[in-house]
């Protein structure tokens, strides 16, 4: 499982070929445990309760949240930077997956902005990565199920 959620780095800005559920799911997992590691040592570094029950008598929120925390939260920053790239191109295989154009994404992107239509587009693009790839090769490469080729009995 591992091997999948590290390929999109592998595969950084390859935005040609397909990619399986595994991978894309993976990549994603990988990413939230990332996150959420960074963001637990961030609240354990920087947080103070002693300045959080000063909150209470009038001073500073911000007091709350010590230098640690700040840092840690530009690295989050910065790692999401780094996977922007990887993450796109992960999702426009995925798409092609499903033999849809990677142009699919930007347009569930714009749709994503616009109010109440927003969630219905989100709503379908989760079912629509969810679901399984197109059998066999397709005009975007082989099966990555089927790495051997599907003409191999023919």
């Amino acid at each position: 499982m591992f091997e999948y959620m590290i390929m999109p780095f592998r595969r950084y800005a390859e935005f040609s070929g397909r990619s399986r559920r595994l991978e894309y799911w993976g990549f994603t997992l990988l990413n939230v445990i990332v996150i959420l590691l960074i963001m637990a040592v961030a609240m354990a570094f920087g947080f103070s309760f002693t300045a959080l029950s000063s909150i209470e008598k009038g001073a500073d929120p911000s007091l709350a949240l010590g230098s640690g925390f700040y840092l840690l939260m530009g690295l989050i920053a910065v790692y999401g930077l780094a996977i922007i790239i990887p993450s796109v191109a992960v999702t426009v295989r995925r798409l092609h997956d499903r033999d849809m154009s990677g142009w699919w994404y930007l347009g569930f992107i714009v749709l994503g902005a616009i109010p109440f239509v927003g969630w219905i587009a989100n709503i379908a693009f989760l079912v629509i990565l969810c679901l399984p790839g197109t059998a066999g090769p397709n005009r975007f490469g082989e099966d990555p199920l089927d790495p051997t080729g599907a003409e191999v009995f023919a």
